[in-house]
């Protein structure tokens, strides 16, 4: 196989793009393109690669195939859309797993700031801007109220935090600290460390890292993780427990099916 890999100016700075052609078999000729990250991650699809990305970069109108913008590709996606009668009279449902985090909206496809002192008005971007988008602070108390049902609608026993999880912020509580928690591990890789900031608690909105949950700086200790392995083990042995009661049922079950039909 032949690999040809180059930049892509359509992606941020250090992203690449690979075109592997094949040399044998009924496919030869054809080639298969991938996208590589400034770390090495490898992409094999749009989809893969929107997940990533997320809302730092619009790939509505971004072709995989050639590694380019083309907005009139999405034009016609859109007239087609509409003139589908399928589309119009089917409601696809929402699957988007996405936190319900606020952005700042722009009129613009990209951040730009305009220097009105130079004689050529000259106009430039800030990377920084186009990656990372503001966010609403104190966002995560929009998910105060809300709970977990099972099958049956009852709502789920909530999550009994540690002790040494203290919220910050105006009007903080349990539900807003554990939302503020689960939604920096399921939006970030980084390490959760709490606000680090003492000057936190006498202004949040002006000191709050918007990287971090709504908490102050907390230590794990080695009996927190001592006790949280022995919840995992209780778990563990519940669930043993209750999938060996249902083979024992199951099998009493078929064994009484059988001799009803012998008796028959």
């Amino acid at each position: 196989m032949e690999k040809r890999r180059m930049d892509c100016p359509a992606l941020p700075p250090g992203w690449k793009k690979e075109e592997v052609i094949r040399k044998s078999g009924l496919s030869a000729g054809k080639s298969d393109v991938y996208y590589f990250s400034p770390s090495g991650k490898k992409f094999r699809s749009k989809p893969q690669l929107s997940r990533y990305l997320g809302n730092s970069v619009d790939l509505s109108c971004f072709d995989f195939r050639t590694g380019k913008m083309m907005p009139s590709k999405l034009q016609k996606n859109k007239q087609r859309l509409r003139n589908d009668p399928l589309n119009q009279t089917k409601a696809k449902p929402d699957l988007n797993t996405t936190l319900p985090i606020r952005q700042t909206a722009s009129i613009f496809k990209q951040p730009v700031t305009k220097i009105t002192h130079h004689p050529n008005n000259k106009v430039k971007s800030d990377p920084q801007r186009v990656i990372e988008q503001p966010r609403q602070l104190f966002w995560e108390k929009r998910l105060e109220g809300l709970s977990a049902l099972d099958v049956t609608e009852q709502v789920i026993k909530p999550m009994e935090l540690p002790k040494g999880l203290q919220g910050v912020g105006p009007g903080n509580n349990e539900d807003t600290l554990l939302a503020a928690i689960a939604s920096a591990l399921h939006t970030s890789s980084a390490p959760i460390t709490g606000q680090l900031s003492a000057a936190v608690e006498k202004n949040p909105s002006v000191w709050l890292n918007t990287s971090q949950p709504l908490c102050k700086a907390f230590m794990v200790t080695d009996d927190d993780i001592r006790k949280q392995e022995e919840r995992v083990q209780n778990v563990r042995r519940k669930l043993e427990e209750a999938l060996t009661a249902d083979t024992l049922a199951r099998a009493a079950e078929m064994a009484n099916n059988t001799e009803v039909a012998m008796g028959t």
